[in-house]
């Protein structure tokens, strides 16, 4: 069955250019028309305040965790390499939407080339999964340095860890590589306005005048599998560990990693939750406003990489440590281990969350 455009019902709030981009009877067209937010076109330039404001801590945060373990060898352990991986995810991510973003709330450009559209498209939803793929590596890192300490450095080497970047890389490049593919074999005709601030993959796909079945079932069997399996995963690394923290033989110790755990949780659901919105929504919210949820799938792509280096770096006793020695340019090296019992480098790893491997 054909499905209307849902463009269709907003393209009345373009008047000034309606007549040049609503056109009929043509096919895979040169460029798309970026509405951003539609209904909240006045509100544009003070929209992007808050949003430069997260880009801004976004980048600044995370070539701050680049640099510092990049400079620090002490740190060139797994879970800081997943760490640079995240950081690196995130700054692909959060820069793949906003210059376009920033352009069409400043300077009202909101054409965008039909290659190009395709090539943001792949670039979000592939980098997407792979910091889903990174969030379920850090996770079992965390399982492994608590649960089993004295194991940690056999366990987690540098082969295996490349292995497992270098498996991420290649699940999200793999699993998303269909979906420009198969948006580009659509005819598109009637409309070319895409009612959304990015090329989001069903923003595109619905402007097509043709049955979409196969990108609508691809998109959502793909989209439930990654998520149904890494949040799967995550949920028993983060299980074993809370058992693990409850066995620890201080107070502090249990609420001190309690409380880190906590918010690496809220950092993952940050992530999870609002990318499911904007996925179903597209499905099944046919009453949530096209605004909101414009904005909260704007919030998936640039709240987590604004989040992410402070709950997973900068909260971390190594980073704050060599943070305040570069401000400071004072100290000693403030990275040193103890040896001892399991039990004790368990509540060790467990009360600071320390990154780093044993020796």
């Amino acid at each position: 069955m054909q499905e209307t455009p849902l463009c269709l019902s907003v393209g009345h709030l373009l008047p000034f250019y309606m007549s040049d981009s609503n056109k009929t009877d043509f096919t895979n067209p040169s460029t798309f028309i970026l509405l951003g937010i539609p209904g909240l076109e006045a509100a544009h330039v003070w929209i992007s305040i808050p949003f430069s404001a997260m880009y801004s801590i976004a980048v600044l945060g995370n070539f701050t965790i680049l640099f510092i373990v990049n400079m620090e060898p002490s740190l060139h352990v797994p879970m800081y390499y997943f760490l640079c991986m995240l950081a690196v995810t995130d700054l692909i991510l959060s820069t793949s939407i906003l210059p376009k973003t920033l352009s069409i709330f400043w300077f009202n450009s909101r054409e965008i080339d039909f290659s190009a559209c395709l090539i943001q498209m792949y670039f979000i939803h592939s980098f997407s999964v792979m910091e889903s793929g990174i969030l379920v590596a850090m996770a079992l890192d965390r399982y492994v340095a608590i649960c089993h300490p004295l194991r940690y450095s056999t366990i987690l080497t540098n082969p295996v860890v490349a292995k497992v970047g270098l498996a991420m890389v290649l699940r999200g490049g793999m699993l998303v590589l269909p979906y420009p593919f198969l948006t580009r074999r659509w005819p598109y005709c009637r409309t070319n306005i895409i009612p959304h601030t990015y090329c989001e993959h069903m923003a595109v796909v619905k402007l097509a005048c043709t049955d979409i079945h196969v990108s609508s079932y691809y998109s959502l069997s793909a989209a439930f599998l990654v998520t149904g399996l890494d949040v799967f995963f995550i949920a028993v690394s983060y299980t074993q560990i809370l058992r693990a923290i409850f066995s620890l033989p201080t107070k502090d110790a249990r609420l001190k990693t309690f409380g880190t755990c906590s918010s690496h949780l809220c950092a993952i659901l940050l992530f999870y939750i609002p990318g499911l919105f904007s996925f179903l929504t597209h499905r099944f919210g046919y009453n949530v406003a096209l605004h909101f949820h414009v904005l909260m799938a704007n919030a998936y792509l640039l709240v987590p990489p604004m989040v992410n280096p402070i709950i997973y770096g900068v909260r971390t006793k190594q980073i704050q440590d060599r943070l305040l020695w570069l401000f400071t340019f004072k100290g000693t090296k403030v990275f040193c281990w103890c040896s001892g019992s399991q039990t004790e480098l368990r509540a060790k790893l467990a009360g600071d969350m320390v990154l780093g491997p044993l020796p």
